[in-house]
């Protein structure tokens, strides 16, 4: 008898103990003192993969906790998806509240603009997302209105008055508020592309005899021809040295810029169409950027690797050959892309 009453008062020990540990974990706050950060629910994104989350971003002690409350309290289906302000000065119970509220929702979001895209690839990827019209972007940042910015960055006192802002449009990923504006999105890059581009890279621009506009410039055709950054200082190499020479650069990348296709190659008849964005037709840089390249492409441009390469091709692995005459340029079209 005295085993049995034994037996029950560990058990009650038992069970006071389970829910203590219980209460504590989901109405005491984690850290009081916490700061906020945002924190993203998926469409569709389950409870153990939310408390996973959770947990491992220091906003709750358990996850086992966390998900036997929400089942608890029957509150699985009622969770809303999207950006949320939480910090661990949150209890489990209120950041259940907020997931099925909304109450706290974030007001910012997150924007990622892709390396190598152009302004009009920007634009439609603003407007698909539903930050800004594509038209209220492009007209921003065309050259009738880029002048604008001229007063606040130093880096755009070379660019040409006709000029837009391609180029300079920082592929990154941002935060936004929801209600940013189209100025504020562009100064959001802007800002971005004044921190990337360092007073020594500006220095060595002036060294070297050059405009920042130049390099941006060289930048955006060495993004859209090559990927990796040991190829694009090769290849920057061999741009300039064809500029030196006298050399047309011969590039498809200016060609698709020009007629506005997603052609690699293009006909011997494309070639010869009058756009001063043609490489094959006219020497030297094009007028201007044809996307908006990397701070890899940038650091290239400026810096680029000397060798004995005078020619390269991109494989359909997407691997870059090089070779140093003409004929051996011939030989590796035909081994590696068959004609």
């Amino acid at each position: 008898m005295k085993m049995f009453k034994y037996a029950i008062i560990i058990l009650i020990l038992f069970l006071a103990g389970g829910i203590y540990v219980y209460a504590y974990d989901v109405y005491v706050p984690v850290n009081k003192n916490g700061s906020d950060r945002v924190f993203s629910v998926s469409k569709g994104e389950g409870v153990k993969e939310i408390s996973r989350d959770l947990q491992n971003a220091g906003l709750i002690r358990s996850s086992f906790f966390f998900e036997t409350y929400v089942w608890l309290t029957k509150s699985q289906s009622k969770f809303v998806a999207g950006d949320f302000t939480l910090s661990s000065k949150l209890n489990t119970a209120e950041i259940v509240k907020v997931f099925v509220s909304g109450e706290t929702l974030s007001k910012e979001r997150t924007i990622k603009i892709v390396e190598g895209w152009n302004a009009k690839e920007i634009a439609s990827y603003l407007e698909n997302n539903d930050v800004v019209s594509a038209s209220d972007f492009l007209n921003a940042v065309d050259s009738k209105n880029a002048d604008l910015y001229k007063k606040d960055y130093d880096f755009l006192s070379d660019k040409p008055k006709d000029a837009s802002l391609e180029g300079y449009l920082f592929p990154d990923t941002y935060r936004i508020y929801k209600d940013a504006s189209v100025n504020d999105v562009i100064k959001k890059m802007l800002d971005n592309f004044d921190r990337k581009l360092t007073p020594e890279m500006r220095a060595d621009i002036a060294k070297r005899g050059r405009t920042i506009y130049e390099e941006v410039t060289m930048a955006s055709l060495i993004e859209k021809e090559v990927k990796t950054e040991s190829d694009m200082k090769i290849v920057s190499g061999i741009f300039w040295k064809r500029i030196k020479n006298g050399q047309p650069l011969e590039l498809d990348s200016t060609l698709t810029y020009a007629l506005g296709d997603s052609k690699t190659s293009h006909s011997i008849e494309e070639t010869r169409i009058n756009s001063p964005y043609n490489t094959y037709k006219y020497k030297g840089l094009p007028p201007g950027p044809i996307a908006n390249p990397s701070l890899n492409a940038i650091d290239a441009a400026i810096y680029p690797e000397e060798t004995d390469y005078n020619y390269f091709l991109t494989d359909a692995s997407g691997r870059t050959i090089f070779s140093k005459t003409y004929a051996e340029h011939l030989q590796n079209k035909a081994k590696y892309l068959g004609n």
